[in-house]
């Protein structure tokens, strides 16, 4: 894996390790030589995760909509900045980008990000591996949802199980580095 597109909030939360881990990511994928591909903002967990690859010297793309500039404050320091016109066009273009795709903490629109790319998975329009950085349990209920989806009907198995879960960095992107996709529906 070359470049990792990574979705997460403009906002830091409540509790200082969404933070902390945001930053320890960034720098993660630099030492790993992974290109960090973002939604290009200065603010909340985006700010700490392209500071943590800036400061190890890592490649930084930032993927900015035009009509947020008076919403987010788009990061001074990137190693690329692309700007969009608008947020479908984010995501096609982080995805094109990208290897594959992390989530953190966020709002609806890290939710937006998340299902967006999970669904394109589902119906076979990429074979990139998607996970959760599942932070201080932030998506225990996310995940349990997904089986309760299973359970249910609603989702099979095998699309269950596209979704990679850790809570460490390391181990997480370790599972995307040996993750393949199981043909059939």
């Amino acid at each position: 894996m070359k470049s990792i597109s990574v979705f997460c909030g403009s906002k830091t939360g409540n509790n200082p390790i969404f933070q902390e881990q945001a930053y320890q990511l960034g720098q993660t994928l630099a030492k790993k030589g992974i290109t960090l591909i973002y939604g290009g903002a200065s603010v909340g967990l985006m700010g700490k995760l392209a500071d943590g690859a800036l400061e190890q010297n890592g490649e930084v793309v930032g993927v900015f909509p035009e009509f947020l500039k008076n919403k987010e404050i788009l990061h001074k320091n990137l190693t690329r900045l692309i700007i969009v016109d608008s947020m479908h066009e984010r995501k096609i273009k982080m995805h094109n980008l990208s290897d594959g795709v992390i989530v953190l903490p966020g709002g609806y629109g890290t939710m937006d990000e998340f299902f967006e790319m999970i669904t394109w998975s589902q119906l076979q329009l990429h074979r990139k591996p998607i996970a959760l950085l599942n932070i201080n349990g932030y998506y225990n209920y996310l995940i349990k949802h997904a089986d309760k989806m299973r359970e249910e009907g609603f989702l099979s198995p095998k699309h269950r199980e596209m979704i990679l879960i850790h809570k460490d960095i390391n181990e997480l992107l370790m599972d995307m580095q040996q993750f393949s996709v199981k043909d059939g529906d």
